[in-house]
């Protein structure tokens, strides 16, 4: 692509600056209320991509509309794809797919935002497709690393290249025919499982993963939905056949609230004294709420409440009241499973008596920002007792000061997990660079308000 060289030297240039600031803490009185939370993320990009991919016509419900999953959207639509948004809020919608084969080449680049699930995805998709794409994202995406991705895709017959010889966007995939692999993952990433799988897809002959450790399973649980089997053996290796299309299933997809978003206000809940919260149809697949491991080994109380199903994923209110926390040593069996929910957990640890043990979280440092030290350095500048290291932290729990601005580094997480530390400072805390916060939770300071929370956007 002709654009190539001047993008890689944006993503080069640019410096991380998401703008918009929030202003928290601390909490005037107990948290109180029921809140629904946004659709899941990570099924709302793996349900409008398969939809995309599949033969006849999707319904999705509960679509989170964030800005990562617009992306997603974006994209496809940007390949011929047509999406109608039954609602203004664009959490319903209905995808017109155009099969496997029916993808068109872009005109353009392809811009994921700051989407790492988006692209890595993406990059499954893409090698299947008989033409080129490069695709693209912000600041903080550029610094992300893509070989995790672009490597097996190259084992199965694509042509990556771009930054850093294809490890840093914007990345250019040459797609066409691919051949299946048995491909053992180095690293515990449902992206880099679910690209492999996507890859599959288009593959002559059976593609297998084998992970490191069990990651979110979201992929494996949606395809057959779509028509498309995958079987996970007694060994965990995970064996996808291609069937040669995907159709669209009869019934609306219907996507659960999000673990990830519902883990803010159960922390929150879980540190301001007297506070009694019920997160409403929250997503308790069994490999993404390691977080709620976490918090009740922390002494955290928690209840599930009307436990059910929506299509494949299990669901549960979770009802959340105030307990003094306690630091523990972190399982490292939990970590794959909670690794997007750290930060929140992070703050919940500064407050928590006794230590906080992480190790064998390397993967937080490459997620939006390093997510160690960014954490670190926040908690670190509202008084917290912090020791970085190089795949973890321990954290003294104790009383945060606040009275300090911190930078959330276009992080979105940061800038939540900060906003919920806030609440039990002393003199409350700045964050800037909290816009992200609309790639993943748009609505999160409206919710943060309604369950008491002292949290708002500065509009000076």
């Amino acid at each position: 692509m002709s654009g190539l060289k001047n993008t890689e030297r944006a993503c080069e240039e640019q410096r991380v600056n998401a703008g918009g600031t929030l202003i928290a803490g601390p909490a005037a009185g107990a948290l109180k209320g029921r809140v629904t939370v946004p659709g899941d993320k990570s099924m709302s990009h793996r349900a409008v991509m398969l939809a995309s991919l599949a033969d006849g016509t999707t319904e999705i419900h509960g679509f989170l509309p964030g800005e990562d999953n617009l992306a997603t959207a974006r994209m496809f639509v940007d390949m011929g794809v047509t999406i109608d948004w039954l609602n203004s809020e664009k959490t319903s919608l209905r995808v017109h797919g155009v099969g496997l084969h029916g993808l068109k080449q872009p005109s353009m680049m392809l811009d994921a935002g700051n989407s790492g699930t988006c692209v890595r995805l993406m990059t499954g998709v893409l090698a299947g497709q008989p033409f080129t794409t490069t695709m693209t994202g912000d600041a903080s995406l550029c610094k992300r690393p893509m070989k995790r991705v672009a490597d097996p895709a190259r084992r199965m017959g694509a042509v990556i290249d771009g930054a850093d010889g294809g490890n840093l966007l914007p990345i250019t995939i040459k797609g066409g025919a691919l051949e299946a692999i048995h491909y053992i993952s180095e690293v515990a990433s449902a992206q880099v499982k679910s690209c492999v799988l996507l890859a599959g897809l288009f593959a002559d002959g059976e593609t297998t993963v084998v992970e490191p450790r069990p990651t979110r399973d979201h992929t494996e649980r949606m395809l057959p939905l779509f028509g498309q089997p995958v079987h996970v053996d007694e060994a965990g290796m995970i064996h996808l056949n291609p069937t040669g299309k995907l159709t669209a299933p009869e019934e609306p997809i219907h996507i659960p609230a999000d673990p990830s978003s519902a883990s803010f206000f159960a922390v929150a809940a879980s540190l301001v004294p007297g506070s009694d919260i019920t997160l409403e149809r929250i997503g308790m697949n069994p490999l993404r709420n390691g977080w709620s491991r976490i918090l009740s080994d922390m002494n955290g109380q928690m209840e599930l409440q009307n436990e059910g199903a929506v299509g494949e994923e299990a669901v549960a209110d979770i009802h959340v009241t105030y307990q003094q926390l306690a630091g523990i040593n972190v399982n490292p069996v939990d970590v794959p499973d909670s690794i997007d929910e750290f930060p929140v957990l992070f703050a919940a640890a500064s407050l928590a008596d006794g230590e906080f043990l992480l190790s064998e979280a390397e993967e937080l440092r490459v997620k939006e920002s390093d997510r160690i030290a960014v954490m670190a350095r926040a908690l670190m500048a509202a008084g917290a007792d912090v020791e970085e290291r190089s795949d973890g932290v321990r954290i003294k729990g104790g009383v945060l000061k606040g009275g300090c601005r911190v930078d959330a580094e276009g992080d979105h997480r940061i800038a939540m997990a900060m906003a919920v530390a806030a609440q039990c400072s002393g003199a409350g805390i700045t964050i800037e660079n909290a816009a992200a916060i609309a790639t993943s939770f748009p609505g999160f300071v409206v919710l943060a308000q309604k369950l008491g929370m002292n949290v708002r956007w500065d509009d000076g």
